[in-house]
């Protein structure tokens, strides 16, 4: 087996840890908390074609969108001068799961073997994986993370919805990045204040509310598929920027419906192979502890009236089993039909399903099952599409363009 760069106790203080960029507003976050332990982490930004050429050098096509983006994203940082490989690590997520996502970090570290073999690669997961590094995340870390998932999912929401209709532009990302700030300071200093979350859920809501909005009727377009695509302005072309330019309102599900999925499935695979474990146990209890928390944002959002509240997790579970079985946990699985079900309902009935060439379990589940939504809402108007090198950006914005004329007709 070929040695690999391992990332020590020692490199907590010299090293730059460089993220991809997936969540833009929650990652933020999340680094704050890292930093609160010593590390020193820097969200990338980079996005030009020089990040497609880059993965596309190092990575088989045939692997999936996600990985050549995420893989070329840190390649062009290395190779762009800015960073000293001798002093940078390179962070990466695994789910742990069946998806291809769980070895990207295979594939990262071949890429980097070639000419950054002393660069070492930092795996974010709760799974147990490389159980060999220092990077590590204690329970009380994963708690502040949960709460830092919730304000993401809540300022996104806020800020997908006053950016469309803003009177005076720019007045909703005033809110985003004063929020962002004051609330990374309060996990960089180790502040309990993260726990009031109901003052801060009200004071978040009230900034946003307090933006002047136009009064015009705009199509609501829901984006739904793969987690890195759905979210990432780099692997699905900036699509919320997309769909405000073109007058549309994007409404995102919460970040929190994925994690709360993850948790899910391992009880739910208790229950359906009859083989509980101590894993499946402890998944439970945090899974009720998540949903909890999740229940009390809802509350909040619900008291205060302005936004639309985030889908209660249990409603989609419901949904889900009305279409598929919640055994089905490749990828995204039953949760795609779940969110593009419960979109419908709440009266987002364009949709846009985000697609990574290649990644099955998305195209059985998103594509299989939305003839059996549109049944049950035949107003839903639901499109795939796929992202990959060979896709212009120009042909996916077209045949979005298409289905925003059928919605307005």
């Amino acid at each position: 087996m070929q040695e690999y760069a391992k990332f020590t106790e020692d490199m907590i203080k010299t090293h730059t840890i460089l993220v991809p960029d997936m969540l833009p507003v929650h990652f933020k976050l999340l680094i704050a908390i890292f930093e609160a332990q010593g590390y020193k982490l820097e969200l990338l930004q980079n996005d030009s074609r020089a990040v497609v050429d880059e993965g596309l050098k190092n990575v088989h096509n045939d692997a999936c969108y996600p990985a050549l983006l995420v893989i070329g994203q840190f390649m062009d940082a290395l190779n762009s001068g800015k960073y000293d490989p001798d002093k940078t690590a390179l962070l990466i997520t695994q789910t742990g799961g069946g998806c291809r996502a769980s070895n990207y970090i295979h594939l990262l570290r071949k890429a980097l073997a070639k000419t950054y073999p002393q660069v070492p690669v930092c795996s974010l997961n709760f799974s147990g994986l490389e159980k060999d590094s220092a990077f590590r995340i204690t329970a009380p870390m994963f708690m502040k993370m949960l709460y830092a998932v919730l304000y993401g999912d809540l300022m996104m929401t806020c800020y997908n919805k006053c950016r469309a209709y803003e009177v005076k532009k720019g007045r909703s990302l005033y809110y985003l990045n004063k929020w962002q700030t004051i609330l990374g300071r309060i996990f960089r200093t180790g502040s309990k204040e993260f726990l009031k979350t109901k003052k801060i859920y009200r004071m978040i809501l009230d900034d946003f509310a307090s933006v002047e909005l136009s009064g015009e009727k705009k199509v609501k377009v829901g984006i739904v598929g793969e987690i890195y695509v759905k979210y990432s302005p780099l692997a699905n072309n900036h699509l919320e920027d997309f769909l405000i330019s073109e007058g549309c309102e994007p409404v995102v599900p919460s970040l929190l419906e994925f994690v709360m999925y993850c948790a899910a499935g391992t009880f739910n695979d208790a229950k359906i192979y009859d083989h509980v474990t101590k894993s499946s146990i402890f998944n439970k209890i945090g899974y009720d502890l998540i949903y909890s928390k999740q229940k009390e944002l809802i509350s909040v959002m619900k008291e205060h009236g302005v936004f639309e509240p985030l889908h209660d997790f249990e409603h989609l579970r419901a949904l889900a089993d009305k279409y598929i079985n919640q055994g089905v946990v490749m990828g995204e699985g039953w949760l795609i039909p779940a969110e593009m079900a419960a979109l419908a309902q709440s009266g987002v009935e364009n949709i846009i399903c985000t697609q990574p060439f290649g990644c099955l379990p998305n195209h059985i589940v998103a594509k299989g099952m939305s003839r059996a939504i549109k049944q049950d809402n035949p107003n839903a108007n639901i499109v795939a599409i796929d992202y990959d090198p060979g896709a212009t950006r120009v042909n996916q914005e077209n045949r979005i363009k298409l289905m925003l004329a059928n919605a307005r007709r």
